[in-house]
């Protein structure tokens, strides 16, 4: 999938406070911007074209977006993919969504298994952590799934104090004077 050529159908987003509790759920379809465009691979999101009929416009959905990401880190399993989605969508809406900080929980995974001897899907570190996931490719179940990961990825690094996220954010960017 490209950021360029295919369509964000639904965003799901869990807030978490630092200690791991979720203090917000938000999940919203969005509409397709032209009734042709392809919804994608149905047998594995399941979001048909007709479920997208009524669905929120895209512009008041990254905008919502945005207002709710403002001040948060960014934190999805292959972040930088899903980051250049929203980030093209939102552009293409004419909605302003910069994503500064990320983390990434397939690369915190791959940091704990250098010799990448395990798999690191979603479903994969969730069974590895025990954490629910039903309806896996659901924005809302991944998000839900990744969020009750993270703190048990980040205790396996031995990161017990926000200051030390600095050195995990993603994309790793020189400091520029």
């Amino acid at each position: 999938m490209r950021p360029g050529r295919h369509h964000v159908l639904q965003i799901g987003l869990v807030i978490v406070e630092s200690d791991g509790t979720a203090v917000d759920r938000w999940s919203t379809l969005v509409r397709l911007r032209r009734p042709w465009h392809r919804v994608g691979p149905r047998h594995i999101h399941g979001i048909t074209r007709k479920a997208l009929r009524n669905a929120t416009k895209p512009a008041a959905a990254f905008e919502e977006l945005s207002r709710r990401l403002d001040g948060a880190i960014f934190t999805a399993h292959n972040a930088s993919f899903d980051a250049a989605f929203v980030e093209r969508a939102a552009r293409r809406s004419h909605v302003r969504l910069h994503i500064e900080r990320r983390l990434c929980t397939l690369d915190l995974s791959r940091r704990l298994d250098p010799d990448r001897r395990l798999t690191h899907g979603l479903a994969d570190l969730c069974a590895r952590y025990e954490v629910g996931l039903t309806e896996h490719h659901d924005a809302l179940a991944d998000a839900t799934a990744t969020a009750a990961v993270l703190p048990r990825l980040l205790s396996d690094l031995g990161i017990t104090e926000s200051t030390q996220l600095d050195d995990l954010y993603f994309p790793r960017r020189p400091v520029q004077v």
